[in-house]
């Protein structure tokens, strides 16, 4: 098919780039639009942009019809902590088409090459907090509102291009409703009494700003040695506090905390919405807001978002104290399912599943490729 890829920048075109994904998965039933503003705001005024660098394509076709998008993200923060030289690339979606997929991703490969790198790795946004991950199984299931959603054709394509798997990663559903039994609880009661410690209070914890700001240093610390995972910043935290503590509920959060008020470890999770954002459709406003909120107040899954314990803290049993919490609470409730955040299929604490009836949901990769620098 004839195409033309273009450089875009204004904001009648970044609105085009963000609006792409809701033609292309129109007939899907499985696709979670995120909001529209939401997404113009992370690509063009995130926090993350302090540091980073961007860039936006469309591949768009003889007709004006666009078939194709991507991002590339320059993270030298990223490259420093991990010390490596790539570039990377995210929103990215096309048809099922390798010529416009190729074409995309030579565009950020180029762009890798002119500013030194040596690799080229995605899907990523700025950190962990942005989706990330080509969807590889579990295609017949929803995901949550902050995990991606592909065909199948993107990772067969990617391969044909060349790319490789960096990291996989994992998500299961499980049963929420099954309890914990009192042998557990009891256990758990002896942990927070042998390591002093305790369960923070979620209101607490949103009044004084010393837990907010030792909630993101162990949050920063717990998930160091993960896969292209950068520490966040300053304004990361505060922007990234601003919209989700607010909306923490007491039931669904459990904080640890040691006797000087650390917090040993966490477990946050949230209210499935992922209905309610197919049916927003993309817009908050007029009815999309209604139907965010009335699921907000009734929902009966739930998505494990944050899971994790400081480094002095790990390997010593006391993540079953926020498992425990957050299973107990939910025994009468009307919650059946929880989901988890992708999670490294090599990591350890999946074992913690073990215990509960849980089945796998969906199975995503993030992929990487050499660039290739043609020598004189």
């Amino acid at each position: 098919m004839n195409f033309t890829i273009k450089e875009i920048s204004t904001s009648k075109e970044i609105k085009e780039f963000v609006k792409f994904p809701h033609k292309l998965y129109k007939s899907s039933k499985q696709y979670v639009p995120v909001l529209d503003s939401d997404e113009i705001r992370v690509l063009t005024k995130s926090p993350s942009l302090e540091y980073s660098k961007i860039k936006l394509w469309l591949a768009v076709a003889s007709n004006g019809e666009i078939v194709g998008r991507i991002a590339g993200i320059y993270n030298p923060r990223s490259n420093e902590y991990h010390n490596q030289k790539r570039i990377r690339f995210g929103w990215f979606d096309h048809i099922d088409s390798k010529e416009v997929a190729g074409s995309l991703l030579a565009c950020v490969e180029e762009w890798g090459k002119e500013i030194g790198m040596e690799q080229i790795h995605g899907p990523l946004g700025f950190n962990t907090w942005n989706r990330q991950g080509t969807l590889t199984e579990g295609f017949e299931n929803t995901p949550p509102v902050n995990c991606l959603y592909n065909y199948p054709y993107y990772s067969h394509i990617l391969e044909e291009l060349g790319f490789e798997k960096q990291v996989e990663w994992i998500q299961i559903k499980l049963r929420a409703d099954g309890g914990v039994p009192d042998k557990i609880k009891r256990i758990n009661q002896l942990l927070l009494e042998k390591h002093k410690l305790r369960i923070l209070d979620v209101e607490e914890m949103k009044r004084e700003p010393k837990y907010l700001n030792n909630f993101f240093k162990s949050y920063n610390q717990s998930f160091s040695n993960i896969d292209n995972f950068i520490p966040l910043t300053e304004s990361e935290i505060n922007k990234i506090a601003k919209d989700y503590f607010p909306k923490l509920r007491k039931e669904l959060t459990c904080i640890i905390v040691d006797q000087q008020d650390n917090i040993a470890a966490f477990g946050i999770c949230f209210p499935n919405l992922s209905k309610s954002f197919q049916k927003a459709k993309g817009k908050l406003y007029p009815f999309g807001i209604f139907h965010i909120l009335r699921e907000f107040k009734k929902y009966d899954t739930i998505d494990l978002m944050i899971l994790g314990a400081a480094p002095e803290w790990q390997h010593k049993g006391i993540s079953s104290i926020y498992h425990t919490f957050i299973a107990t609470n939910l025994e009468r409730g009307t919650i059946k399912y929880a989901i988890t955040n992708p999670q490294a299929e090599d990591n350890s604490a999946n074992k913690v599943w073990d215990r509960y009836g849980y089945e796998p949901y969906m199975r995503r990769k993030c992929f990487i490729k050499d660039i290739e620098y043609v020598t004189q």
